[in-house]
């Protein structure tokens, strides 16, 4: 049988509508890699959130808006983004229930940020404001999502390198935060060329956390290697069993 894979929504108001939503490039990420993804709303109760975690196998935070400062004790800076506070909540309490059980766990973009951010660590608001002179990390509008917008260079020993192959490959980018205080527990294992955090690992291998700052869902057709990050967090699961 499939694993399932929760994988934590967005918020959008339309209106008088209110809706959670996931990007389909998550699922079918999961799926090809041998899982069967599921939406995990937003805003349940404490008991009904719960037994939806205690029912999946494994758990992926996908990518979006900004996490409040005040989740890493700091003011928030006009330069800080959109912020999605239901989602925050959510995704906390999910992640410090992965956390003390050991669950896997995928991050990516902002997924990346939470785990960081649920295990004690902190964030740049905003790269240009600061951290003056490093690479465009942001989306530039026009291009897509699956641009190779720069290189990473992966530590050899890490699960990611295990996963790719490689300890240097191109990838995208679509953020303008960044990792700053690396969470106790933690250690990096991949950066851009100007130093910006690409990876995080746990310091603890027997640990299944993934995470990565750019978005290998996006190139899973155009780099078929990118498929390995999710198949080696599906695996985690599978081998677990």
């Amino acid at each position: 049988m499939k694993p399932l894979i929760g994988i934590t929504t967005r918020s959008q108001l339309e209106g008088d509508l209110s809706r959670y939503t996931g990007l389909a490039t998550y699922t079918r990420a999961v799926d090809l890699a041998g899982g069967a993804p599921v939406l995990i709303p937003l805003a349940l109760s404490g008991d009904a959130l719960r037994a939806l975690y205690d029912r999946l196998d494994g758990l992926l935070f996908q990518g979006g808006v900004d996490v409040h400062p005040k989740e890493y004790g700091e003011t928030l800076e006009p330069y800080c983004g959109e912020i999605d506070a239901i989602r925050d909540a959510t995704e906390l309490t999910l992640l410090r229930w992965a956390l003390a059980e050991n669950k896997p766990t995928l991050g990516i973009c902002r997924g990346i940020q939470m785990l960081n951010v649920a295990a004690g660590g902190s964030l740049y608001q905003d790269i240009p404001a600061q951290l003056p002179g490093k690479l465009h990390h942001a989306h530039v509008k026009g291009n897509p999502y699956d641009f190779h917008a720069h290189t990473i260079e992966i530590e050899a020993n890490s699960r990611l390198a295990r996963a790719l192959g490689v300890t240097q490959i191109a990838v995208n980018s679509l953020h303008h935060q960044a990792l700053k205080q690396i969470a106790p527990g933690f250690h990096v294992t991949a950066r851009a060329p100007d130093g910006i955090v690409e990876a995080i690992e746990p310091d603890d291998a027997r640990r299944p956390i993934f995470a990565v700052q750019f978005h290998p869902e996006w190139m899973v057709d155009s780099d078929p290697r990118m498929r390995e990050i999710f198949k080696a967090f599906v695996q985690t699961i599978i081998g677990d069993r």
